[in-house]
């Protein structure tokens, strides 16, 4: 099928976009490496908190400003804050960095594709309140305001966040299901997240290779898409992809019951 015009000309606005965005982002890692220099001959702290909060913070609000989504625009934000860390932490590094020239790439799997990030990290907690105060009063984790869109009213789970990072945690009262898992496995991670593009281009993938699949996609009335895999009897380990593709809101909650909910998982 020959693309479009309209459609041909625009992808091809979306690539100079990109060489642009990217050619910007070259300057801007350019200027963290003279800052890193600097603050390497005045003995300047790498981190500085105060700094951090005003770029997230007064990022957010040119987001607002651009009418760009200003969560979406704090995660990129924040992906770029770490990579500046990290230019800034290996400039001082005693050791040479190593030489990746000669790397293959290798061929991209369909997951390649689609998998963005790790959305969140499911806990299977026995003590739900101790694990709750665990997270917000000694490491600093907090729960979303009340009301949250997307966010499960289930006494049994609380969903915690820090920065980009998601743990949900989940205890006996949230059902009968994950009191049972929690008899037969104990406490500890139940699944990880994986974003993607697609839920059902992945499962899709993942169904015609050797992984063993516990769940069809679930579609939830806020428009997350995810499946589950079995939990592996060697590893234990079990996979959850999740798509987000309705409006901005927090964890599908309810979604995560359902792979307590097979009896497969357990």
């Amino acid at each position: 099928m020959t693309p479009d015009p309209d459609l041909s000309a625009l992808r091809e606005r979306i690539d100079q976009l990109d060489r642009e965005l990217l050619r910007v982002l070259a300057e801007r890692l350019q200027v963290c490496h003279e800052v890193a220099r600097i603050k390497e001959k005045s003995d300047t702290p790498v981190i500085q908190p105060a700094r951090v909060r005003d770029v997230v913070t007064s990022r957010r609000q040119w987001a607002i400003d651009a009418g760009v989504d200003p969560d979406f625009a704090e995660q990129v934000m924040r992906v770029l804050l770490a990579e500046t860390h990290r230019i800034e932490v290996a400039g001082r590094r005693p050791d040479t960095a190593p030489d990746k020239s000669a790397s293959p790439t290798g061929a991209r799997s369909d997951l390649d594709t689609v998998a963005t990030r790790v959305d969140h990290i499911v806990v299977a907690v026995d003590d739900l309140p101790s694990a709750v105060a665990l997270f917000t009063d000694r490491l600093g984790f907090h729960r979303p305001p009340a009301g949250t869109p997307g966010i499960s009213k289930n006494p049994g789970i609380a969903v915690l966040d820090a920065g980009g990072v998601t743990i949900v945690l989940v205890g006996p009262e949230a059902g009968a299901d994950v009191a049972q898992h929690l008899r037969t496995h104990g406490p500890g991670i139940h699944h990880i997240a994986v974003e993607v593009l697609n839920a059902g281009y992945a499962r899709q993938s993942l169904a015609g290779g050797s992984a063993s699949l516990l769940t069809d996609v679930v579609v939830d009335d806020d428009g997350h898409e995810q499946f589950f895999t079995v939990r592996d009897p060697a590893t234990g380990v079990q996979i959850g992809f999740i798509s987000r593709t309705g409006h901005r809101v927090g964890v599908a909650t309810a979604n995560i019951l359902e792979a307590f909910r097979n009896p497969s998982s357990k």
